[in-house]
């Protein structure tokens, strides 16, 4: 009784650790949305800008409209880096996602194993009571 005991102390440990783990991990998740969500809106801003100075017409003369298409140039090259640090963090997102579920099926394994580790405990309490009458038992008990 004192090893099954012991065993659920040890899975009761090891729950609340992966249960830190499990925060950490969503944590982590949730940092890597929210570097996901500015890139993905910083993108889309200087896209906006972008498309916004290319529609201009109110160039005075050549060397204005040379300067407003290469800064529109400058813009879509921003553009086009943001959205691939945007993929990156998206592809760091999904990992971390996955890194959070993992972490949550492994504590809610450990649950299961301690729940079930508790039932065998009881099961073993119960079977090991013997049940009094308040009287004293006479006889051999073959009777």
């Amino acid at each position: 009784m004192k090893a099954e005991r012991e065993r659920l102390a040890r899975l009761k440990r090891l729950e609340r650790i992966r249960d830190i783990a499990r925060q950490t991990a969503l944590a982590e998740a949730g940092k890597a949305e929210g570097t996901l969500a500015q890139l993905q809106g910083l993108a889309d801003r200087t896209q906006r800008l972008s498309t916004e100075y290319a529609a201009r017409t109110d160039a005075r003369d050549a060397h204005g409209l040379q300067q407003l298409r290469q800064f529109v140039a400058g813009l879509d090259r921003i553009t086009s880096g943001t959205r691939a640090d945007a993929d990156a963090a998206r592809r760091i997102a999904d990992a971390k996602a996955q890194e959070a579920a993992a972490a949550e099926r492994r504590r809610a394994a450990v649950e299961e194993r301690a729940e079930a580790q508790e039932r065998l405990i009881a099961r073993k309490v119960a079977s090991a009571t013997t049940p009094t009458t308040g009287k004293r038992q006479s006889g051999t008990g073959l009777e």
